[in-house]
């Protein structure tokens, strides 16, 4: 058997497998005592609701995974790609426009696997925990945009790619990592003006004492922007954020309209100074290093898999191509890409913790950011005591209890250098 074909089988099943375990050890890591910090802010019903909650998200969740997996396997070894791709050549010549409709197919492929899951964790399952603000209409539509998206900013570069790797051979890596960072750091200063408003709606805040309070503390920290606004969350869910967007001088404060709704000025306040530290302490700036060096890795190894006959064989294609060869090594750079995020979301912990410890010391009062993670914690049924090895695999932020906990540590730091 190919050895390429035994690797990429041995990738798929060990990922599912892997993903099955963390799901299973995380719900059997379910407390059903409530942390002593929340009690007085999460009901006995409340609690017992999120973890019912996360049972049924992953329950869904590990039925795709079981149905998806076997699919891309018998796809797989029954020629599926190979099915395509002889169509494909009898629409097209240019090996870019072949690509380009080679990779429309596979993703609307996936898209039609994945929305039947998608519509019901929006209609019933979010629906049944009192998430669910999106209108089918919406739904319709954030489709349609997305898809749009994709064929409007994916296709030009994924064309880029295809056409430099084909010009260049293996030494086209290099353009090609420099022409998809530029698009990345373009796409960073564009998004909050061309792409999230055709999503979103956002309006400046009204004066009053939660505007003049951000103003007040952004002055102090010598923190420039160009405004703040509120975003309409809540057209299609009842999850709370907040984030920053933008660079420089045209930053813009971004207020969920359900987190105004739902938190005191200093909790908003905290969690603003929370998004502040970001910035202070350099984490886009470091966040940004570690995508451009990931990207750079990632087009380095794919240039020793460019039209490698064993590795198409593995596939049973008949047309070697360059498109082609970008989603077949997609498959062996999974556990390299794993690495990478693990290292992403271990740096990710780690900033949260600082931009935490940020909002405690400039804004003088952890007691709030304490009591905003709380009502977070609440309103999105957030699971307060995930397994260790879930935390390790795919949180970005820390577990809300060790977040509480070292801020209650800063707390007393400050109440106890204040006595003396």
């Amino acid at each position: 058997m190919n050895v390429y074909l035994i690797i990429i089988l041995a990738i798929l099943i060990g990922n599912y497998l892997l993903d099955l375990v963390i799901e299973l050890l995380n719900l059997r890591h379910f407390d059903p005592n409530l942390p002593s910090e929340f009690h007085g802010c999460y009901d006995a019903e409340r609690y017992r609701s999120s973890q019912s909650y996360l049972a049924e998200t992953t329950r869904v969740k590990l039925i795709a995974a079981g149905i998806f997996t076997p699919l891309v396997v018998a796809f797989i070894l029954l020629g599926g790609f190979n099915t395509i791709d002889g169509g494909v050549g009898s629409l097209a010549r240019s090996e870019v426009w072949r690509g380009l409709i080679f990779a429309g197919i596979l993703l609307i492929l996936a898209r039609i696997f994945d929305l039947p899951f998608s519509i019901y964790r929006t209609f019933v399952l979010e629906e049944r925990y009192g998430f669910n603000r999106t209108t089918v209409k919406t739904f319709v539509l954030d489709i349609l945009k997305g898809c749009f998206l994709v064929a409007l900013i994916g296709g030009p570069v994924f064309a880029l790619v295809i056409w430099f790797f084909s010009a260049a051979g293996p030494g086209g890596w290099i353009y090609c990592w420099l022409a998809v960072t530029f698009f990345q750091l373009f796409l960073l200063f564009i998004a909050p003006v061309t792409i999230l408003p055709l999503f979103n709606k956002f309006t400046p805040i009204e004066e009053g004492e939660l505007k003049g309070a951000i103003e007040r503390y952004a002055r102090r920290q010598n923190f420039k922007m160009r405004g703040i606004f509120t975003m309409d969350g809540s057209r299609r869910s009842a999850r709370s954020n907040a984030f920053f967007t933008g660079f420089g001088r045209f930053r813009r404060i971004v207020l969920y309209d359900t987190l105004i709704r739902k938190h005191t000025t200093d909790e908003l306040v905290a969690i603003l100074a929370h998004e502040t530290g970001h910035y202070k302490e350099r984490h886009f700036l470091k966040n940004i290093i570690v995508s451009i060096f990931s990207t750079g890795l990632m087009f380095f190894i794919l240039s020793r898999f460019i039209n490698n006959p064993g590795l198409f064989d593995a596939f049973q294609m008949k047309h070697i191509s360059v498109y082609a060869s970008l989603f077949f090594f997609a498959f062996l750079y999974a556990p390299i890409d794993m690495a990478l995020s693990l290292f992403g979301n271990y740096l990710s912990r780690r900033f949260e913790y600082q931009a935490d410890a940020f909002s405690a010391r400039t804004f003088g009062k952890p007691a709030s950011m304490i009591d905003a993670l709380k009502k977070l914690s609440v309103d999105n049924l957030s699971n307060l005591t995930p397994h260790p090895l879930k935390v390790f695999f795919s949180y970005t932020h820390p577990p809300v209890l060790d977040r509480i906990r070292a801020l209650g540590r800063f707390r007393s730091e400050l109440s106890g250098s204040f006595h003396k």
